[in-house]
C-alpha cells in the first residue's frame, strides 16, 4: 500500500509552472524544484492540504475495513474480490483505446471472461475442501460439489480455451498488434496482480490473524513513512519515487517492526481471529489456540525503572513470527510500491485511478499488499503450519473422493492390517 509520497508535493516556482503542466499528470518531481526549495520535503508549503485529504480518506477506509473484519471470513473474502475487480478495471483501462474498441464490439468482454475464469480456477483450488465441508449434511449438494471439485480443472481449462477461440475469431486486419497487445496485457494482469492478491484469501481462511496482521503492517509502514518523511524527510531514497526519503524509510522500519511485535500480542488473544475456518459458514469460531498463541512470561530486565508496574511481561510465541513479518513489510514490501512507481512513469500517469481522494486508485493502495500477501502465505506454510498430514485432512479426502464401496474396502483392509499388527506384537 505504498504511494509516491511520504508527504505532499513540493511547492513550485512560477517559472516552472508551464514546464510542469506539459508533463500531463506525471508524478515525477523535477530536480529543479527540489533545488529551488532547498530541501526535499520539509519546506513544502502545500503539503498540509494534501495531508488532510489523505487523512480523511484513510479514516473512512480504516473504519470500513474494521467493520468488515468484524463481520468475519466470508465478508473479508467478498471485500478482496471487490478489490480485485476494481484493480482489474483500472488496469484494463490503462491501455484501452476508444477508437479501436469501437471497431471491436464485445472485445472488452473477453478481458472479463479471462478474469472470471482465473477467479473460478484459483478460488476453486483454495476453497474446494471448505466448500465440501459446508455441504456434508446434504447428500444431493455433496454429490454436486464433489462433481464440481472432481471436474474443476477441466471446466476451467475449457472455459479458457473458449476465450482463446473467441480471441482468434475476433481478430481483424490492421488491428492485430493492438489485439495481441491487449491479450498479453490481460494475462500479465492475471499473473502479476490477480494471482498474487489471491494468496490473501488463503491467508484469511488459515485464520483472520494471518490476513489482518500482514495487511495492518503495510498500512502502519505506509503511514509511518509518510509522517517521518513529512516532518524529517530531506534525503531522497530512490529516483523512482522522488518524494520518498531515507528518513521516512528508516523511521517507518523501526516503527513497523515494533508495531508488529505489540500488535501480534493484542490480536493473538482473540480466538475468532486465530482459529482457521474449515468451512464457508458464518459465525464466530472457538478452538484450541495452540502453542503459538499461549503466552509465556519473560522477566523484566534489571535496568527497567522501579515505577514500571510489571515484573514479568507476557509474550506469545507468535510475536517472534510477527517480527519477521514486520521486517519484511518494512524492508522488502516497499519495493512493490517502487515497482508500481516505475510502471506509472513508463505510462506517464500519476495514479492508476482516482477512486480514493488523496490516495489515487485501488491499485495504488494494493501494490505492496500483494507482495506481502504472498510472503505471509509462504512464511505461514513454511514456518508455522505443521508439515505432517492430519487425520481430519485424510478423512475429508476419503469421504470426498471414494465411493461407498471403496470406503468399505479401505475399512476392511485397514482392519486387517491393524489385526495383524496387534497379533504380531502379542
Amino acid at each position: 500500500m505504498q504511494k509516491d509520497n511520504d508527504s505532499g508535493g513540493p511547492s513550485t516556482p512560477s517559472g516552472l509552472t508551464g514546464r510542469l503542466r506539459r508533463r500531463r499528470g506525471s508524478n515525477e518531481v523535477p530536480p529543479e524544484v527540489v533545488k529551488a526549495n532547498g530541501s526535499l520535503l520539509v519546506d513544502d508549503r502545500n503539503k498540509y492540504k494534501s495531508m488532510l485529504i489523505r487523512i480523511y480518506s484513510s479514516v473512512w477506509m480504516i473504519g470500513g475495513f474494521a467493520f468488515i473484519i468484524y463481520m468475519g471470513h466470508l465478508y473479508i473474502w467478498a471485500m478482496v474480490v471487490v478489490i480485485q475487480i476494481y484493480m482489474a478495471r483500472e488496469l484494463f483501462s490503462l491501455l484501452r483505446r476508444a477508437h479501436e474498441d469501437r471497431r471491436l464490439r464485445g472485445f472488452r468482454l473477453l478481458n472479463w471472461h479471462f478474469f472470471f475464469t482465473a477467479m473460478l480456477f484459483v478460488y476453486g483450488r483454495i476453497l474446494n475442501q471448505r466448500l465440501a465441508n459446508t455441504v456434508t449434511s446434504d447428500t444431493f449438494l455433496h454429490k454436486l460439489v464433489s462433481g464440481f471439485i472432481k471436474y474443476h480443472m477441466v471446466t476451467c481449462y475449457f472455459l479458457y480455451i473458449a476465450g482463446f477461440m473467441w480471441f482468434i475469431l475476433t481478430l481483424k486486419k490492421k488491428m492485430y498488434k493492438y489485439q495481441f497487445g491487449q491479450y498479453a496485457w490481460t494475462h500479465m494482469i492475471l499473473i502479476v496482480v490477480f494471482t498474487q492478491s489471491s494468496f490473501t484469501v488463503a491467508n484469511i481462511f488459515e485464520g483472520i490473524f494471518w490476513f489482518l496482521l500482514p495487511a495492518s503492517l503495510i498500512v502502519i509502514n505506509d503511514i509511518a513513512a509518510y509522517f517521518f518523511g513529512f516532518f524529517f524527510g530531506r534525503t531522497p531514497l530512490i529516483k523512482l519515487s522522488p518524494k520518498k526519503t531515507w528518513e521516512g524509510f528508516i523511521g517507518a522500519s523501526f516503527a513497523t517492526i515494533l508495531s508488529a511485535f505489540v500488535l501480534a500480542n493484542i490480536l493473538g488473544r482473540f480466538q475468532w481471529l486465530t482459529c482457521p475456518r474449515k468451512d464457508l459458514s458464518t459465525g464466530w469460531l472457538h478452538c484450541d489456540p495452540g502453542p503459538l498463541f499461549k503466552p509465556g512470561y519473560s522477566p523484566v530486565p534489571q535496568w527497567f525503572p522501579q515505577w514500571f508496574p510489571w515484573r514479568e511481561i507476557p509474550i506469545l510465541p507468535v510475536q517472534w513470527h510477527a517480527a519477521a513479518l514486520g521486517l519484511f513489510s518494512s524492508i522488502i514490501a516497499p519495493f512493490g510500491g517502487f515497482f508500481a512507481s516505475g510502471f506509472k512513469r513508463a505510462f506517464k500517469i500519476k495514479d492508476f485511478g482516482d477512486s480514493i481522494p488523496g490516495h489515487g486508485g485501488i491499485t495504488d493502495r494494493m501494490d505492496c499488499q500483494m507482495v506481502m500477501a504472498v510472503f505471509a502465505y509462504i512464511y505461514h506454510q513454511s514456518f508455522v503450519v505443521a508439515q505432517s498430514v492430519s487425520i481430519e485432512v485424510i478423512m475429508d479426502q476419503i469421504l470426498m473422493n471414494l465411493t461407498f464401496e471403496e470406503q468399505r474396502a479401505l475399512y476392511m483392509k485397514l482392519e486387517q492390517i491393524l489385526q495383524e499388527k496387534v497379533f504380531g506384537e502379542s
